[in-house]
C-alpha cells in the first residue's frame, strides 16, 4: 500500500470509529434517560395528586406520540407534571418538544422540579400563564395537543388550536365521556367538547376504552 493509500485508509478507519462511537454514545444516552425517567415514575407512582392523570392515561399519551412520530406538542393544564413527563419522554425519542401551560404558580414550580428530577427539562417549555389568553396567541403548528384544564373551556381551547393542527395530528382531551353515559360530563362541559369535535368533518373522534379517566382522541384527516 502506497503512502497516500495508507493515509486514506487511516482516515476511513478513524471516521468509521467515530460513527461507531457516536452510535454507541447515543444509545447509552438514550438508555440512561430511559432509566432515569422510569426510576422517577416508579418512585412517584402513588404520589400524584392535584388533578394529575393516572398512569395508564400517561402511557396512552406516550404511545400515541411514538406511534405517530409527533414532535410538536402542546399541553393545556400541566398540574404538577405527570402527563407532561409521559409526553416529553416520548418526544425525547421522536426529536420533539412540549409546550405546557399551568396557571397555578405552586403547581408550576413543583412541575419544574419534577421535570428536572426526571431528566426531561430540555424537552419541555413550561409556561406559567392563563391558557385562556396564551393558547390563542401561540403560533403552532402542532401535531399533538392534550387538553386537561378547566373543563368548561375545552371547546374554546379546541377552537383555538384546530387552525394550528398539522395534517394527521391529534387533539386529546381528558375526563371526556359519552354524554349519555356520564352526568358529570354534561355538568362540567366535556360532553359539549366531545360533541363539538364529532361535528368537525376534518377530524375523526372517538373515546378510548382502555382509559381509566376518559381520554378522547380526534385525529385530523390527512
Amino acid at each position: 500500500m502506497n503512502i497516500m493509500g495508507g493515509f486514506l485508509y487511516k482516515i476511513l478507519i478513524l471516521c468509521l470509529g467515530g460513527v461507531i462511537l457516536l452510535t454507541f454514545s447515543g444509545f447509552s444516552l438514550d438508555q440512561e434517560l430511559d432509566e432515569k425517567v422510569q426510576s422517577f415514575l416508579e418512585s412517584h407512582r402513588f404520589g400524584w395528586r392535584d388533578m394529575n392523570v393516572p398512569e395508564i392515561d400517561g402511557r396512552i399519551l406516550y404511545n400515541i406520540i411514538l406511534e405517530n412520530n409527533y414532535t410538536q406538542a402542546l399541553e393545556i393544564g400541566t398540574s404538577t407534571g405527570h402527563s407532561a413527563i409521559w409526553i416529553a419522554w416520548a418526544l425525547s425519542k421522536t426529536g420533539g418538544k412540549l409546550v405546557t401551560i399551568e396557571i397555578d404558580e405552586r403547581r408550576y414550580k413543583e412541575a419544574l422540579n419534577n421535570f428536572e428530577q426526571a431528566g426531561l427539562s430540555e424537552y419541555i417549555d413550561a409556561q406559567l400563564a392563563d391558557a385562556h389568553e396564551l393558547v390563542p396567541e401561540l403560533e403552532g403548528p402542532f401535531d399533538f395537543v392534550f387538553i386537561d384544564a378547566d373543563k368548561g373551556w375545552y371547546t374554546n381551547y379546541a377552537k383555538a388550536v384546530i387552525p394550528k393542527m398539522k395534517s394527521g395530528g391529534c387533539i386529546a382531551g381528558h375526563n371526556v365521556y359519552q354524554p349519555s353515559r356520564s352526568r358529570w360530563a354534561r355538568q362540567t362541559g366535556t360532553s359539549e367538547f366531545y360533541e363539538f369535535m364529532l361535528e368537525q368533518e376534518e377530524f375523526e373522534t372517538s373515546i378510548l376504552e382502555e382509559s381509566q379517566a376518559g381520554v378522547s382522541v380526534s385525529y385530523k384527516k390527512k
